[in-house]
């Protein structure tokens, strides 16, 4: 854990800091919207690390599936990179909510719309939130089985959230990127797109480390008080 703040911490606010000043300083500001439209530099950036970590999550959580019985430890392990990932997720679909009603009050007139993309945003983000409450308030053995389940349904919503705008007719920007003819970003805001997207990536992969490193200390506590508890008992029992 150490290792992860002394490299991974410097690492991912140096990256952040040039996303930060090629967003604010290099970028050329849009002829339409102004200076809102640099609140794109987080949005969308943090909004596909919300969509990246589910992946991640999701994969953690078959393992623990798979392994679960057959190899205890692999499992575990398997478990705090799902539940890392997890908070991760949270934590940037969070941001991409909140910088993304920044940008419609200004630009729209209004915080929300019940479109297909924020709709369906909306419900990762809950079904996020209740995997956390699952994990932190439901006592039992069938808890983190129980959470790898609802990382399956995360994963689900994930490529409803990216096609949404595809599909259906919202009041969203059309696709930025990949969306056909005349799409994209002027070539000089790239950088700062880029800087930043690297920068969000660096800080999430540092969380997720760090919480998994926690995750692992809590687990090898709860191993060995348990063994304790187990011993103590065998005692009396004699």
């Amino acid at each position: 854990m150490r290792r992860v703040l002394q490299f991974g911490l410097p690492v991912a606010l140096a990256i952040l800091a040039v996303g930060f000043y090629q967003a604010t300083y290099v970028a050329p500001t849009e002829a339409t919207m102004g200076n809102i439209q640099r609140i794109f530099y987080y949005h969308v950036p943090s909004n596909i690390m919300g969509l990246l970590f589910p992946y991640v999550n999701l994969v953690a959580s078959i393992v623990f599936l798979a392994t679960r019985r057959s190899n205890p430890m692999r499992a575990q392990a398997a478990d705090a990179v799902a539940l890392a990932s997890a908070e991760v997720t949270l934590v940037f679909v969070s941001i991409g909510l909140v910088t993304g009603m920044l940008w419609a009050k200004p630009v729209w007139g209004i915080w929300w719309t019940w479109d297909a993309r924020l709709t369906s945003v909306l419900v990762l983000w809950l079904i996020y939130v209740s995997y956390l409450l699952l994990r932190r308030f439901t006592a039992g053995g069938q808890t983190q089985t129980l959470a790898a389940v609802l990382s399956i349904f995360a994963a689900v919503d994930v490529p409803i959230v990216y096609m949404s705008i595809r599909w259906w007719r919202t009041q969203h920007p059309a696709p930025v990127f990949f969306g056909g003819p005349g799409t994209g970003i002027d070539p000089h805001m790239m950088p700062a797109f880029l800087w930043n997207i690297a920068g969000w990536l660096a800080w999430g992969l540092m969380l997720v480390m760090l919480r998994y490193n926690l995750e692992r200390k809590r687990q090898q506590v709860e191993q060995e008080s348990a063994l304790r508890s187990l011993e103590a008992g065998q005692e009396v029992a004699r």
